[in-house]
């Protein structure tokens, strides 16, 4: 039995769920979220509990069952809390300010890249003397918000000699060493 999927899923004070045959609902403070579930999971709504079960013992339907529960719980908690991500850029230069959607980013290329942020997403960026510029990412679909910030990063990873790139707040990255000098 999948301990993720049986673990009941709590309706916080504020937040409405709905379910029409496979297509849920969750509308709460911060937004509404719809999304359409897979056939084969029976989803319950009971006692401000909603309740993921599985139709068989099968391989694909083990499988389904977490990731339904775990679905439906990332959508409860983004429009009730929310979700963020901090993202920081280390390199000399290294910049990142935004007008509005449009991030415009100095990663040390010889030009400029602007990235439309989707409008589902509230951007912001910050510069403090003596830190890193750091790029902040709110929103109340999680899958949606982890895609935008990988794509982010993948404008330029962060390498393993300086550790130079854009890498994700509290991330620790693999330092490798350098050239050494040769003995002869």
């Amino acid at each position: 039995m999948s301990r993720v999927g049986k673990k009941p899923i709590p309706i916080p004070q504020g937040v409405e769920v709905k379910l029409d045959k496979n297509i849920i609902t969750v509308k709460g403070k911060l937004g509404t979220l719809q999304r359409a579930l897979h056939p084969d999971m029976k989803v319950t709504i009971n006692n401000n509990e909603i309740v993921v079960e599985r139709p068989t013992e099968q391989k694909r339907h083990k499988a389904l069952h977490g990731t339904t529960r775990a679905i439906i719980a990332n959508m409860v908690k983004g429009v009730s809390e929310g979700f963020r991500v901090v993202q920081e850029l280390v390199g000399v230069g290294y910049r990142a300010s935004n007008k509005g959607q449009l991030l415009d980013l100095a990663l040390g290329y010889s030009h400029h890249i602007y990235f439309e942020v989707p409008a589902e997403i509230k951007v912001t960026t910050k510069q403090e003397k003596g830190e890193n510029p750091k790029i902040y990412l709110e929103s109340t679909d999680k899958e949606l918000l982890g895609l935008v910030a990988a794509k982010i990063r993948s404008l330029r990873k962060p390498e393993p000699y300086k550790g130079k790139g854009i890498k994700f707040e509290g991330e620790v990255l693999r330092r490798k060493a350098g050239k050494s000098a040769s003995k002869k």
